[in-house]
């Protein structure tokens, strides 16, 4: 099992350090201006390309770029926040996009496991019916919709929460959006769930188990629910990705200073800031790489077979 893990942490370190150096070259070769030049003169953004070291050749940029960020120094913003450490101004997008994207992800991973298995130990049945209608019109409505229709009602009907995101009152003001952002995760993992438990609960193993006297919660749990849990391991890692890294129309809406609010102002700013843009590509990329990395050695615990074939290879 380790040297299951330590091949998939190398493989991730090199494959993030690849994605780092093709979005920074990206950028660099972007045409356009980092400067608001509005309000700069060609001689002040001269000088400003000059002290960061612009003008140097792109891998001396890369190396000198790779250096600070390993010591957590992403530079500063040129047009967004300008002069501002972006280490500073992400740090706090962060903490609000991840919290709100932790609830997201419990409420959505919770509710949506206890449909999807009511659903299936209720096959063909009413509970069954509704289950799945209700996955199928979580999936096709998008999050910002269910956001407004819960603005309208729990802020403007009953006034219960407020219109808009209060960090001094995260729990009060978190509710609403994280709501919204669970809809199309509870949605996912339901129908998921329902299905691959569905498709357990026919197969010869779980036959032979009940043969043997096994029923109720503990033939669900050791049997059914852990085999059914890796196709819906894989579905999660994506999702929590992009609740952790916030909805771009939620957080617009709802006003929260976030890591989506921060990528759209970023761009489309009086001048688009190529240093916030490559930081939160970094940031995006280490989210996905990490997630995966921990799905790697999930699939490992849940079913030896796959560190097995693992090693056979190397072999």
């Amino acid at each position: 099992m380790k040297k299951y893990i330590l091949k998939r942490i190398v493989m991730s370190a090199l494959t993030l350090l690849l994605i780092t150096f093709v979005l920074f070259v990206l950028v660099r070769i972007m045409p356009g201006n980092p400067f608001p030049s509005e309000r700069m003169s060609a001689e002040q953004i001269a000088n400003k390309r000059a002290e960061m070291g612009l003008d140097d050749p792109i891998p001396t940029q890369f190396v000198r770029y790779l250096g600070g960020v390993l010591h957590g120094d992403f530079g500063k913003g040129t047009s967004l926040y300008y002069g501002a450490p972006i280490k500073t101004v992400l740090g706090q997008c962060i903490k609000n996009s991840f919290r709100i994207g932790g609830l997201a992800i419990l409420i959505g991973t919770a509710v949506g496991l206890f449909l999807g298995i009511t659903a299936a130990l209720n096959k063909g049945k009413f509970l069954d019916a509704f289950c799945t209608v209700f996955s199928i019109v979580g999936v096709c409505v998008p999050g910002y919709v269910f956001l407004i229709f819960l603005q309208y009602y729990f802020s403007y009907k009953i006034h219960l929460f407020p219109y808009f995101f209060d960090a001094s009152h995260f729990m009060h003001s978190a509710v609403l959006p994280s709501l919204s952002l669970s809809l199309f995760t509870m949605s996912t993992v339901a129908r998921f769930t329902r299905n691959e438990m569905v498709e357990v609960m026919d197969s010869d193993y779980v036959h032979l188990a009940e043969s043997k006297g096994m029923y109720g919660s503990k033939l669900v749990i050791r049997h059914i629910l852990r085999n059914a849990l890796i196709p819906i391991v894989t579905v999660l890692a994506p999702l929590i990705v992009d609740l952790l890294t916030g909805a771009l129309v939620v957080e617009k809406i709802y006003g929260i200073n976030g890591i989506g609010k921060l990528m759209v102002d970023a761009i489309a700013g009086e001048g688009i800031d190529y240093n916030y843009v490559l930081a939160l590509g970094i940031l995006y990329s280490a989210l996905y790489i990490g997630i995966m990395l921990v799905v790697d050695i999930l699939y490992g615990l849940l079913d030896p077979r796959i560190r097995v074939a693992s090693s056979g290879d190397d072999a």
